[in-house]
């Protein structure tokens, strides 16, 4: 009895064994068609990046847009290729991709959207890489534009992933689009204080500043009546590298000059006034 049940468990085997081999075999070929073309992509995608950024003309915002582009057109073969090798036709898998476009369109509309965006950023390019821009409402440096996102780094070096759907359908807020930007600054004095003299050192210490350019010439009046202080407003271009060193220089310089000249830089306070039941 036990050596007919070695029999037919040998049998089962001898049977059995090619396809399991053949499988195991098909199994062990996807594998490294995955692995080596995923590896590929990363090199392709690399070298890509690198060319481009030789050529002249052409900036890291682009480079990296086509190294995106390689990464994801190499591993879509490599997918079709290790699908291949267990026997799929490229043919076939052609035909069911094309029957489940509608599907598949439907439940990743989202993604889909998120490359036309890219897309559209690469051609109307409202930033690039290193521009300090605001969107959807986030403030920071632009580290990197994919297919899919638009990724910052905020000036507390937070990193912020944003779709690009959402980037190009907000309102962009280029901070580094133009070489130029103003820099305005408010000061208060009181009341009582010379306001004559408080434009004429602003005004001295603005043109003495090189970060300051000629033209347009720097703005400083009178601009409001505040409840505790008279306001004037220097306006000053500069170069946009330069704009918060300019103000934060601005600031202490005029706060010191004003100490020495005795203009004060009031406060807001109340008066209060009591009066007495008769």
């Amino acid at each position: 009895m036990e050596n007919m049940q070695d029999l037919d468990l040998n049998a089962i085997w001898a049977e059995y064994w090619p396809f399991i081999l053949s499988g195991a075999m098909k199994v062990i070929g996807a594998l490294l068609v995955l692995i080596i073309g995923l590896r590929i992509a990363g090199w392709l995608s690399g070298l890509v990046k690198k060319r481009t950024l030789n050529r002249p003309g052409v900036d890291q915002t682009l480079a990296g847009f086509f190294a995106s582009l390689v990464r994801w057109f190499v591993t879509a073969a490599v997918i079709i290729a290790t699908l291949q090798v267990f026997g799929v036709q490229a043919t076939s898998f052609v035909a069911v991709l094309g029957a489940l476009t509608l599907a598949i369109g439907l439940s990743l509309q989202g993604a889909l959207g998120n490359i036309a965006s890219g897309v559209m950023i690469m051609l109307f390019r409202p930033y690039k890489m290193g521009d300090f821009v605001e969107i959807s409402g986030v403030s920071g440096t632009v580290n990197d534009i994919n297919l899919f996102q638009t990724i910052l780094s905020t000036v507390d070096n937070v990193k912020i992933i944003i779709p690009n759907t959402e980037a190009i359908d907000g309102v962009i807020k280029n901070y580094s689009g133009y070489d130029t930007r103003r820099c305005d600054i408010t000061f208060g004095i009181d009341y009582d204080d010379d306001i004559d003299k408080a434009i004429g050192i602003i005004r001295s210490l603005a043109e003495s500043d090189e970060r300051v350019l000629k033209e347009p010439e720097p703005f400083v009046k009178l601009i409001n009546l505040g409840d505790s202080s008279v306001d004037i407003q220097a306006r000053l271009w500069c170069n946009a590298a330069d704009l918060w060193n300019l103000k934060f220089y601005m600031t202490k310089a005029v706060k010191e000059e004003f100490d020495k000249q005795g203009i004060s830089i009031p406060f807001p306070h109340r008066t209060l006034v009591q009066k007495e039941a008769h």
